[in-house]
């Protein structure tokens, strides 16, 4: 969900990396991953290419800068229950400030495992020599990683899931309706239906993305502890830290602000009280297809090659690992990069016109970019309308956003009036984004896919 391009690489001084320039990170994945045990092993967050934490800023104390979050959904295979659990990250070199739970899991489990990041690329390491085999997990194709997210064990997860669906094992619920919602968008939107993560009322360029972990820091210490109930009451000057992501929006802003709740689990780390995740999210939105379902499409940042150019193969591996349908001739009626940006343009334009007295009635999830829910919102449309080059497609930005001193949204209009694709090819690159944050400022180029902005709730790429 980025806003606005930032450097793409570190700077250099001499032979040594600015913590400042650094934007990319690793993590090491435990052995195991997939097991009680590695689910309960803390994760390690350090710099790229042999850098340290101290040299590349890859701390947890700078999570809202470089900030790696883990989560993972258990299904169980027999009856179709669902759990939740957040694996802890630490800093490398440093130890947890708890000890994490170690979780009961089902007999023959299945475990999906996310990853989100607030920086701009995160790479999966494997603690042993085949620790990544052995969670099957995916960080991109060919070289060429997906970005803030990755996964472990997604595309088994899904096809057990849906599979116990069909057999009726596994019943995930209605999206449920609202009476707050204001119906829009004729035949394309949604009614009152509550939103899910596939609806085009709140997608943005880079749907389906990140996870709604959170961690307990010790500011002091810089260790990390998982946010229990139990730690939250037993360690004393803790900071909450938060992974901006697609599925925290729709989960934690705008159900409560709609009058809808998100699917939730037992949290098998915090004594099972109720835990949303982004694997439940998925369920819920493929169990509650709309007429007009958005998937990731090819003008996806995180789904381009290592030449910033459209990939098919790229794109169905990462629809694949969150549960989604591959490319064909069906979806690409709805979710082309040309199609998804005119969907998004005729569906979450009314949506939000209609139901701006309601959404604005909603914390912003960053400031920064919008005074409200709704302001936040439609500043963040038009960043996407950006991002995803819906320009090159024969399209105009429907918003109007009014900013303030600070370059916070406090206002925004819409041009509401339907807009049809007169060019389907458009471009992969995103250009420079006219909301970009103060900080950020570069070109892409030629070949190389552009770096993206650091994903954090304090920028406008938080959401």
């Amino acid at each position: 969900m980025s806003a606005a391009p930032c450097p793409s690489g570190t700077a250099t001084t001499g032979t040594t990396t600015t913590t400042a320039a650094n934007v990319n990170c690793s993590i090491i994945v435990p052995a195991n991953p997939l097991s009680a045990k590695g689910l309960a092993t803390a994760y390690q967050l350090t710099g790229p290419n042999g850098m340290t934490p101290a040299q590349s800023g890859c701390t947890m104390t700078n999570a809202a800068n470089l900030g790696a979050f883990v989560q993972a959904t258990i299904l169980n295979p027999r009856t179709g229950q669902l759990y939740v659990y957040n694996p802890l990250v630490i800093t490398q070199g440093t130890t947890p400030a708890v000890a994490p739970t170690v979780p009961t899991l089902p007999r023959n489990a299945v475990v999906t495992i996310d990853f989100g990041f607030n920086g701009t690329d995160l790479t999966q390491v494997g603690a042993t020599a085949n620790a990544l085999q052995q969670g099957n997990c995916v960080n991109g194709q060919g070289g060429s990683v997906f970005g803030q997210v990755s996964f472990c064990n997604g595309t088994t997860f899904f096809n057990d899931a849906f599979q116990l669906e069909r057999e009726g094992r596994l019943r995930v619920p209605s999206e449920g309706t609202s009476s707050k919602i204001v119906a829009s968008g004729g035949r394309l939107g949604t009614g009152q239906d509550c939103p899910t993560i596939r609806n085009f009322d709140m997608i943005d360029q880079d749907q389906s993305d990140n996870v709604t972990s959170q961690y307990l820091l010790n500011p002091a210490t810089g260790q990390t502890a998982q946010n229990t109930t139990s730690n939250a009451a037993n360690l004393t000057g803790t900071t909450l830290l938060t992974n901006g992501s697609d599925n925290a929006l729709l989960d934690l802003f705008m159900d409560p602000t709609l009058g809808c709740t998100p699917f939730m689990a037992p949290d098998l780390g915090n004594n099972n009280q109720p835990m949303s995740s982004q694997a439940l999210d998925e369920l819920l939105a493929a169990k509650n297809q709309t007429a007009v379902t958005a998937l990731v499409p090819e003008n996806d940042e995180m789904t381009l090659d290592g030449n910033g150019n459209f990939s098919a193969a790229k794109t169905n591996m990462y629809r694949a690992e969150v549960g989604q349908a591959p490319i064909s001739s069906q979806n690409n009626r709805q979710d082309s990069p040309a199609m998804y940006c005119q969907n998004m343009v005729n569906i979450q334009t009314p949506f939000l016109a209609a139901n701006q007295t309601v959404l604005a009635t909603g914390t912003s999830p960053v400031p920064g970019v919008g005074d409200n829910l709704f302001t936040f919102l439609a500043n963040r449309l038009s960043m996407s309308f950006t991002n995803l080059n819906c320009q090159t497609f024969g399209l105009t930005d429907p918003v109007t956003a009014t900013l303030d001193g600070n370059g916070v949204a406090v206002q925004a209009t819409f041009n509401t009036t339907t807009q049809t694709v007169t060019n389907t090819t458009g471009t992969a690159t995103a250009s420079p984004s006219a909301s970009a944050s103060p900080s950020a400022s570069a070109s892409t180029a030629p070949g190389h896919r552009r770096g993206r902005p650091h994903h954090q709730r304090m920028n406008p790429s938080g959401m």
